[in-house]
C-alpha cells in the first residue's frame, strides 16, 4: 500500500510534539509490514525509512497531495477535503468546540473523543517504545511530576501545585513549564517543595519521570488521549487525575486514581507505593504501541479505500461546552 501521512509539524522530534511523535511510529511500523510512506511535512523534517515532502506554503494542501498514492492520511482538516480523489482519513487529534460537521471520514484518537460527535470511530494513539530508553524499576522515586503544556490552563498545573501542597512533605516537578509566565502572570508557588524544569525532552525528559512516583494529571477538559499518560505509565508511574475525557479509558484501578476534588487527589498520592511500577509499565507496552495503532489504522485505510465511509454521517459536536473550565474544587 502507498501511504502519504500529512501534517503541519516536524519530524523527527526531538522534544516535545505529540502528533509528530505519534505519525513517526506510525510510519516506521508500517515501513516494516511492507508498506511504501511518504510524509508531507513543514520544512525542517528528514527521516531514514521514509520519503519526505516539504510543505509548500504557497500553495494548498490538496493540491500538494495528488500523486501516486493509495491513501492519505491527513492529521488535520485541509480545506478544499471535497475535492479530492483519492482516498483519505482525517485523525482529529484535539478538541473544537462548535457545531461544524467534521469530515465524514474522521477519525478519533479515543472512545470518548468519538463519541462526544456521535461516531465510533477512533484508534488509540501508541508510540514506537523501542525509542524510548528502558525503565530502571529499581531507581528511587522521590517526587511526583506534571507533565503537560503548562501556559494551557486547561491543562491545570494550578492544580497539581495544589495537590501537592496539600500533602505535608510531597514533591512536585514541573515539566513543560516555567515559574515566570508573561501571559498568565507571576505562579504563586514559591514553595520550595515545587520546581520547574521547563521544556525538557529526551534522555533528560525520561530521566525525570523515571524518578517519579506517578504522574498527576488534574485536566480540566475532556482530554482527547493525553500521551503524558501513556509516556508516564511506560516509566512505572501511576496516574492521578481528574475523570474527563478519555481517562477513565485510560486509567483503570491497577494504575492509577481519577477523581475532580483536589483533597481526594492528595490522599491518593500518599498511597502511590500501592501501586506496581511494573503493572503500570507492562499496560502501557501492550495496550498502546504503535503495532497495534497500525493495525487498527490499516483496517481504516482499507476500508476507505474499498470506497466506504468511516462514518454514517459527519461527526458534529453533540454538546457544546459553555464552562471555559470543567469542575475542579
Amino acid at each position: 500500500m502507498r501511504i502519504l501521512i500529512v501534517n503541519t509539524g516536524v519530524i523527527p522530534v526531538f522534544a516535545y510534539g505529540g502528533t509528530e511523535r505519534v505519525i513517526w511510529g506510525l510510519g516506521k511500523e508500517l515501513v516494516k509490514r511492507g508498506h511504501k510512506v511518504t510524509y508531507l511535512v513543514n520544512k525542517g523534517s528528514y527521516c531514514d525509512f521514509a520519503e519526505v515532502i516539504h510543505i509548500d506554503d504557497s500553495r494548498s494542501i490538496i493540491e500538494q497531495v495528488n500523486g501516486d498514492y493509495d491513501v492519505i492520511h491527513f492529521n488535520f482538516r485541509p480545506n478544499s477535503l471535497e475535492s479530492l480523489k483519492i482516498p483519505y482519513i482525517v485523525t482529529i487529534h484535539g478538541n473544537t468546540n462548535d457545531e461544524q460537521p467534521l469530515d465524514i471520514n474522521t477519525v478519533f484518537v479515543s472512545k470518548n473523543h468519538a463519541a462526544r460527535y456521535g461516531s465510533d470511530s477512533f484508534v488509540y494513539n501508541g508510540l514506537d517504545w523501542n525509542e524510548y530508553k528502558k525503565p530502571d524499576f529499581d531507581a528511587k522515586r522521590k517526587y511526583f511530576h506534571f507533565l503537560g503544556n503548562a501556559a494551557w490552563r486547561v491543562k491545570n498545573v494550578v492544580g497539581a501545585i495544589e495537590v501537592v501542597k496539600g500533602t505535608k512533605s510531597e514533591y512536585l516537578k514541573v515539566m513543560g513549564g516555567v515559574r515566570f509566565n508573561f501571559k498568565m502572570g507571576l505562579r504563586l508557588t514559591l514553595s520550595p517543595r515545587i520546581s520547574f524544569e521547563g521544556m525538557v525532552g529526551g534522555d533528560g525528559k525520561y530521566a525525570l519521570i523515571n524518578g517519579s512516583k506517578g504522574l498527576i494529571f488534574p485536566v480540566r477538559w475532556h482530554e482527547p488521549f493525553g500521551l503524558a499518560i501513556i509516556e508516564s505509565l511506560y516509566f512505572g508511574c501511576p496516574v492521578f487525575g481528574t475523570p474527563y475525557g478519555a481517562l477513565p479509558e485510560l486509567v483503570h484501578s491497577d494504575v492509577g486514581f481519577l477523581s475532580n476534588k483536589k483533597k481526594e487527589i492528595s490522599d491518593a498520592i500518599l498511597s502511590s507505593d500501592n501501586y506496581d511500577p511494573l503493572t503500570c509499565h507492562q499496560y502501557a507496552l501492550d495496550m498502546f504501541n504503535s503495532q497495534k495503532m497500525a493495525y487498527e489504522y490499516l483496517l481504516k485505510y482499507e476500508k476507505v479505500i474499498s470506497g466506504e465511509f468511516l462514518n454514517k454521517f459527519p461527526p458534529k459536536l453533540i454538546q457544546l461546552q459553555h464552562d471555559k473550565f470543567l469542575d475542579w474544587s
